[in-house]
């Protein structure tokens, strides 16, 4: 790129794109060109504010403006594909927010793009960059656990459905329910830390009793009425899963929108190695006292809980995604651990509809 800013275009004016565009416009080396999204006050908001010059309410409009180096998509999971692929065929570098897509197969086309078009495709998963990630991942690295043959990995809410009776829960748009949404992060999480190990089988359950009742909408939504129940109510509110790994290890994850348990929204993940274990619990998205690493100490059991920070989460994902594309070295970057987690979700709910163990092909 010599010594030319990148120059990029945003497209969705919600968390995401919000989230992004603020990243984006910390760069000194970035230039937020374009943004866009149907919500024209906020449009004309966000444009102002960030001195966006080319406003478009089309994403297909924004695709086409000349000079454009990359794209960062921060909508509806059932648009990430479709402006994925545009994009790419453009020649436009792309950062789409997670997951990766609805499905495998929409999954599997964005990463033959970007390898067709030699472009980077890259996916934001913006926890793994959290400071007690990142901590863990360093002691994991350092041999500190050992081998580590089973793990835990969770995102609970009591009530946390995000949007009773919008996008995210219609299946058609969404692609599922907590599972999809949180749980590709855990799982996300947990394979980072894990080094990737290769997912073999999958055996899931999914669960609906309170979504569609109504109940379990978070406080800062609208409350339900009659049309957001029922069939409005498409996905799970509620998945676990039991994932054989190859090289003989295991995972659990757990996650839910909506149950029964203890108020707040937490996370977090448990290791269990053959030195030593770790845990992090996160309550409500705290950065401070979340990391436990367990061993012995001369033979005494022992709990050491180190001082992380916050991290940069989706700044640390931005920056990431642009020094990938100004560096130049393209290849390796186009979106294939993301599809990994594509397919382990699809095969979880191939799993809970089906009733049994899924094989993941090899």
């Amino acid at each position: 790129m010599n010594d030319q800013k990148l120059r990029v275009g945003v497209v969705g004016l919600g968390f995401a794109g919000r989230t992004a565009l603020e990243a984006f416009a910390e760069l000194p080396d970035v230039e937020v060109v374009a943004l866009a999204g149907l919500e024209k006050d906020i449009l004309a908001d966000l444009g102002e504010k960030f001195r966006v010059p080319q406003l478009f309410e089309k994403w297909e409009d924004l695709v086409e403006t000349p000079g454009l180096d990359a794209v960062s998509i921060g909508t509806p999971t059932q648009l990430h594909a479709p402006i994925a692929l545009a994009a790419l065929d453009k020649g436009l570098h792309v950062l789409c927010e997670k997951p990766l897509a609805r499905t495998v197969a929409e999954g599997q086309a964005m990463v033959e793009a970007a390898k067709k078009a030699g472009k980077v495709l890259k996916v934001v998963f913006n926890h793994r960059e959290r400071g007690d990630v990142a901590a863990l991942k360093h002691q994991i690295d350092e041999g500190q656990l050992g081998r580590i043959y089973y793990a835990k990995a969770h995102w609970m809410r009591r009530n946390g459905i995000p949007g009773m009776g919008g996008w995210f829960t219609n299946r058609e748009l969404s692609g599922g329910g907590p599972l999809i949404d949180l749980g590709v992060h855990i799982l996300d999480l947990a394979l980072h830390l894990l080094n990737e190990p290769k997912v073999t089988t999958v055996s899931a359950n999914t669960f609906a009793e309170l979504g569609p009742r109504g109940r379990g909408s978070s406080a800062s939504v609208i409350r339900p009425t009659v049309d957001t129940l029922g069939s409005k109510f498409e996905v799970e509110d509620l998945a676990t899963a039991y994932l054989r790994l190859e090289g003989g290890g295991a995972l659990q994850l757990e996650t839910s929108w909506a149950t029964y348990r203890a108020p707040g929204d937490n996370f977090g993940i448990e290791l269990f190695g053959t030195e030593g274990g770790a845990k992090i619990e996160v309550q409500n998205y705290t950065s401070t006292d979340t990391l436990r690493i367990f061993t012995d100490v001369a033979g005494v059991p022992a709990e050491v809980r180190p001082a992380t920070g916050a991290g940069l989460g989706h700044r640390a994902v931005v920056s990431e995604f642009v020094a990938i594309v100004l560096s130049g070295d393209w290849s390796a970057h186009i979106g294939s651990e993301a599809l990994v987690r594509t397919q382990v979700i699809d095969a979880c709910y191939a799993s809970a509809q089906a009733g049994r163990e899924v094989v993941l092909d090899a």
